[in-house]
């Protein structure tokens, strides 16, 4: 794993409480990178925080909520008081409040999703660029969804969002990626099929679930949230120096 080695790289992980962000916080530690592991509830990520430290790795934890542009500031001013500087960005957190018909979504839900899911990761990036830069380039990754590329019924806001991000990924890419700039700032994205967590929980538990993993998937099972891990260390590891604007399906087959 030498070639992954993350040792004195600073990493803030966005919704690191529990799920894949919880996965991810804990793998970038594991290859030696100080993970700053925050979500809108900083209880749970404190516990996050303190599990890493316990198997030796290195972590802190802060609130964030990704619809606060003033969390996103603080967070930032901290990370830069203590640290001075952030090599690795993942915009995990999201949120889907509304699964069911799109003409019966509320536009309260449809607000509060576009402010996670899209408006947050955008604004986070935006804000953590020119710290991301400053020492040779860092590397950001956004957790899409394949509903980004293939939306599916109940969840067309939610892949609407998602959609965006993919978008917002290649954009980026291709203005904050030229190292002959002094950029150099990889932006990639994880596109991960359904996987067990809470987020997912309303579709696991949709009637005919089990029939749509005959029907859909390769390996006919819902992903755990470790099996993210591998893509995202990849991603923002020396390995992926010539890797941007790129989305990392992990969906068991999905997509096929």
């Amino acid at each position: 794993m030498a070639r992954f080695d993350l040792t004195g790289k600073v990493a803030l992980v966005a919704g690191a409480s529990r799920g894949i962000g919880e996965a991810i916080a804990h793998g970038l530690a594991e290859q030696g990178a100080h993970v700053i592991c925050t979500s809108r509830k900083p209880v749970d990520c404190a516990k996050v925080a303190d599990d890493i430290k316990a198997k030796g790795g290195s972590a802190s934890f802060a609130e964030l909520h990704l619809g606060e542009l003033d969390h996103h500031d603080r967070v930032l001013a901290e990370i830069e008081k203590d640290h001075g500087r952030l090599d690795i960005l993942i915009n995990n957190g999201a949120t889907n409040p509304h699964f069911g018909p799109a003409h019966s979504c509320t536009e309260a839900a449809y607000d509060k999703t576009f402010e996670v899911n899209t408006r947050g990761p955008y604004f986070l990036t935006s804000k953590a660029y020119p710290m991301l830069k400053r020492d040779g380039g860092g590397s950001v990754v956004n957790v899409a969804s394949i509903d980004g590329l293939q939306p599916t019924e109940a969840r067309v806001v939610y892949g609407m969002t998602k959609a965006a991000l993919i978008a917002m990924t290649q954009g980026m890419a291709k203005e904050y990626s030229d190292d002959r700039k002094g950029q150099g700032v990889r932006v990639n994205a994880l596109l991960p099929g359904p996987v067990d967590t809470k987020l997912a929980s309303a579709l696991k538990n949709a009637p005919g679930v089990d029939k749509y993993l005959d029907m859909t998937m390769a390996i006919k099972r819902f992903a755990q949230p470790d099996e993210m891990v591998g893509a995202v260390l990849f991603m923002v590891s020396d390995e992926a120096s010539f890797y941007t604007g790129q989305c990392t399906i992990v969906d068991g087959g999905a997509t096929l």
